[in-house]
């Protein structure tokens, strides 16, 4: 059977990974990895004691922590991407993880357009900055993806020819780009997305982290094309 890890990146999230982890855990019994990026309270502790391998890279970066979760399965066939804040639900990772364990996709998005999103989830200006981004790489890449979620799989294979090295915000969209490019199948499943349990977003939670992380989302899309 093929072996599935779930990688987890986490920068102070001890009030949402052990949780996090035991439902992953309930859903999909196995390899669940969290890359702790740096963290300043108990989120490795946390994430051992509810089950996970916990794995350290000190660079801070979304990118520098999904590759360390990468380098630490060398043996798995899918890889699962899902944030530490445990805004997304643990349950729609049967469907993430389905086309491409059937073969039928090298990398499967998951959508919250599609799968919907809580009243006050999502900002109206992360809204509208991700429908800008998504028609914009439509365009360019010859897609029709609804979303630019970080919640998502793909085969470890297809990911090792990508030849990643967007060690911020843009490493979603460069794997994204990329397939494209390549010629990769790429589809979408829906995802239900829903406010974090505890704390604020390091993305949407604050003014500058949506400008810097829509800024390396851009200049990635705009990059590859």
């Amino acid at each position: 059977m093929p072996k599935t890890s779930v990688i987890i990146p986490a920068l102070n999230e001890a009030g949402n990974i052990y949780s996090l982890v035991q439902e992953v855990q309930a859903i999909l019994p196995g390899d669940v990895v969290v890359v702790d990026n740096g963290s300043t309270d108990t989120t490795a502790a946390d994430a051992r004691a509810g089950g996970a391998r916990v794995v350290s890279e000190a660079r801070r970066g979304y990118g520098f922590a999904c590759a360390a979760g990468v380098a630490a399965c060398p043996e798995s066939d899918v890889l699962v991407f899902l944030d530490g804040d445990y805004s997304y639900y643990p349950a729609d990772l049967l469907a993430i993880i389905a086309p491409v364990l059937a073969g039928e996709a090298e990398l499967c998005l998951g959508s919250r357009f599609l799968g919907g999103i809580d009243p006050g989830a999502m900002p109206s200006h992360q809204r509208f900055g991700n429908w800008i981004v998504a028609r914009l790489t439509n365009g360019l890449y010859g897609l029709s993806i609804t979303d630019l979620g970080p919640f998502r799989s793909v085969s470890r294979d297809w990911l090792s020819t990508l030849g990643m090295r967007e060690m911020t915000f843009g490493w979603p969209t460069e794997m994204l780009v990329k397939t494209a490019r390549k010629g990769g199948r790429i589809v979408e499943a829906p995802v239900r997305y829903h406010n974090r349990r505890v704390g604020q977003s390091k993305v949407s939670g604050t003014l500058r982290g949506s400008i810097l992380a829509a800024w390396y989302i851009l200049g990635v899309t705009l990059r590859y094309a």
